[in-house]
């Protein structure tokens, strides 16, 4: 009898596309979920009869609740090898082996410039309306050559994100809570003396943060009231980083060109949220890790470590 694994949050149907999935198709039957399980009711309900469970990034929350709800759960792979969202104890004490995957950077990266050149050059409104014969050129572009770009985490990602703000000719300062001018300077960045600085001197303020009990809520209120009418505010990192409430404010009221998002506080974003119609927005639905290298790493690490488990010998282990 072969064992049955789950897909998580397969939005695209692609799981078993990208990746090959021989190695283990003789003992494993796979089966994908195009839909969401947004409760630990309908995740147990749907989950009660698999031996391994693929999810994506920390999309899914894996609680000491929920593995006891799984008694059948033997294997958890997660993509990436950092997840804040799994009980690795209460894995360890029901039994469930968990296990990661390899993630690559540059997929974020490049979506944060996709949204803030868009945001910048008004790109969705100038299609909208050339594809449905509206006016001809209703925006004027914000220029980045010569402009501020201020970056909040200097990290992996940070850090790249800051590359191609100097090479467009962008003046580039950044601020953590932990970083050095040593760092800064080697980025070939400057540190900005505070948050309150960089957020007040920006004309374009990208986050590149980890969720953590200091980043949560770091932009709120006052935060957003430091910046200029004139700047934009892009957030591929995690959506708690910024005050939800705070930011539809802002953009509402106008209180700034506009912001770019690609991260929400609840996903799938339901269709009566408000940031849906927010005006001075754009906004995408969590597409920062979404690229084929990356899904074909996902899934076919994934592969290899079903295929480790069953031989006994499991590899990337997470915990």
């Amino acid at each position: 009898m072969r064992l049955r694994c789950a897909v998580l949050d397969d939005f695209q149907q692609v799981a078993t596309e990208v990746a090959d999935w021989s190695p283990v198709a003789g003992e494993v039957e796979t089966v994908s979920f195009a839909e969401h399980f947004g409760t630990e009711d309908e995740l147990a309900a749907a989950l009660a009869d698999f031996d391994i469970v693929v999810t994506l990034r920390e999309r899914v929350a894996f609680p000491a609740s929920l593995f006891a709800r799984l008694p059948r759960l033997k294997l958890l792979v997660a993509s990436g090898m950092r997840n804040t969202v799994i009980d690795y104890a209460a894995a360890e004490a029901h039994g469930v082996t968990v296990c990661g995957t390899a993630s690559t950077s540059t997929p974020p990266v490049e979506l944060t410039w996709a949204l803030l050149l868009g945001l910048a050059r008004g790109l969705v409104t100038e299609n909208d309306a050339l594809r449905s014969g509206g006016p001809w050129q209703q925006t004027v572009g914000a220029d980045l050559h010569g402009r501020h770009l201020g970056i909040l985490g200097l990290g992996k990602i940070g850090s790249r994100v800051a590359h191609v703000g100097l090479a467009f000719g962008m003046h580039v300062s950044a601020w953590s809570q932990n970083l050095t001018k040593e760092y800064a300077d080697e980025v070939g960045v400057r540190l900005a003396a505070s948050k309150e600085e960089l957020l007040a001197g920006s004309d374009f303020v990208s986050i590149h943060l980890a969720l953590s009990d200091r980043t949560r809520g770091l932009i709120g209120p006052a935060e957003l009231a430091l910046l200029k009418p004139t700047a934009h505010l892009v957030n591929t990192s995690r959506a708690a980083i910024v005050d939800q409430d705070a930011l539809l404010a802002a953009l509402h009221e106008g209180r700034i060109a506009g912001a770019a998002v690609d991260v929400f506080d609840v996903e799938p974003l339901p269709a009566d949220h408000p940031l849906r119609t927010a005006p001075r927005l754009l906004a995408t639905p969590h597409l920062g890790y979404v690229s084929r290298a990356n899904y074909e790493t996902y899934y076919g690490q994934a592969v290899e470590d079903i295929r480790a488990f069953l031989d006994g010998t499991p590899v990337r282990r997470l915990g």
